[in-house]
């Protein structure tokens, strides 16, 4: 029998307009990258301990020196409205009831003051343009309002293509007030391709912020960012809308974290859609996982309680992982005693 979580696709799939759920759904080209992600975690194997007191189990954790009440965060995503009318209002309203963090889109349509007066601890994604004067409006007004990190994505030089069974994009069928409220100046400009190490540094004294680089799957890459001033490096392929047969998530986390070696927070997603998953991403090293595609299916099911249900299921899920593995708290299944994971098969 399936859980709630195993048919979040499913009934969102169900609920949805077609154009809004192969949006959700689709990867870039061919779509190997976003097909593959899920089984990929399924494919490491993990060795238990036991003998282990595990009465008490503690899933509360600390990012960027501010406590969470789980190794959890909602992932950036855009056209949040198309799953339910609050949006990203009602995905903020579920993660201030949970005690986690969301990523908030440059491309939201929710103002920065709307997700703050929630009370929830947001960061904002940001996108680096040619001409970075152009970004200056929005990452002001993001401190002004509250935010409490910056996510730079480094992997979108340019929009890799997606196909669609009617040849329009999802943005043709659906209001522009859906998109893009808090950009002002920096609406539509093209995005840098001439990204390097020194706009890392560049936003964090522009905003005196803790700079979050998402992005990232080569481990040289991993130490460049921490090298240039990043917070925090988080392991992700764009949830496969990017380069299209790109490496999986869970495959390059490890490589990823034995090259910050403890210098930086290590984040994750793709695909992780069960405690299961959780708890081999944790044992892997990531201090967190963000999710993208389960809140929005979440939302597009049962709105902001949708949500909120989904964090708690994975929370119930990940305790019983843990444990079931021997450990109580997600910082110790990769400290001393760890190796969890055995490798893949």
């Amino acid at each position: 029998m399936g859980t709630w979580l195993s048919s979040l696709e499913a009934e969102a799939r169900r609920v949805l307009p077609d154009h809004v759920f192969e949006y959700y759904r689709q990867g870039s080209r061919g779509s190997v990258t976003a097909g593959e992600a899920v089984s990929a975690w399924e494919r490491h194997r993990l060795v238990p301990r036991v003998l282990r007191d595990v009465r008490e189990v503690d899933l509360s954790t600390a990012l960027l020196g501010e406590p969470y009440a789980a190794p959890f965060g909602v992932a950036p995503t855009t056209l949040q409205r198309a799953a339910d009318p609050a949006g990203e209002v009602a995905t903020a309203r579920a993660c201030a009831g949970s005690g986690i963090p969301m990523v908030l889109s440059s491309n939201a349509s929710a103002t920065f003051a709307e997700v703050e007066a929630t009370g929830v601890s947001w960061w904002l994604q940001a996108y680096v343009t040619e001409d970075r004067s152009r970004m200056q409006p929005m990452l002001e007004a993001a401190v002004a309002a509250g935010a409490d990190a910056v996510v730079l994505t480094v992997d979108t030089p340019v929009v890799g293509t997606k196909d669609t069974a009617s040849g329009r994009t999802v943005f043709d069928q659906v209001p522009d007030a859906w998109v893009g409220t808090n950009l002002g100046v920096a609406a539509g400009a093209p995005k840098a391709r001439d990204l390097g190490p020194d706009d890392i540094g560049w936003l964090r004294e522009r905003t005196g912020l803790p700079v979050v680089v998402k992005g990232v799957l080569h481990p040289e890459d991993a130490r460049i960012a921490i090298a240039a001033g990043a917070a925090a490096v988080w392991v992700s392929n764009h949830g496969g809308r990017q380069l299209d047969r790109a490496a999986p998530t869970a495959d390059s986390l490890a490589g990823v974290v034995a090259a910050v070696d403890g210098a930086a927070e290590v984040y994750v997603d793709g695909g992780v859609r069960d405690g299961i998953a959780a708890l081999t991403a944790l044992a892997l090293g990531a201090d967190a996982i963000f999710l993208g595609r389960p809140p929005l299916y979440a939302l597009a099911t049962a709105g902001a309680e949708g949500v909120a249900r989904l964090f708690r299921d994975l929370g119930d899920e990940l305790v019983e992982a843990l444990r079931l593995a021997g450990f109580t708290r997600p910082a110790d299944v990769r400290g001393p005693g760890g190796s969890l994971v055995r490798g893949t098969s």
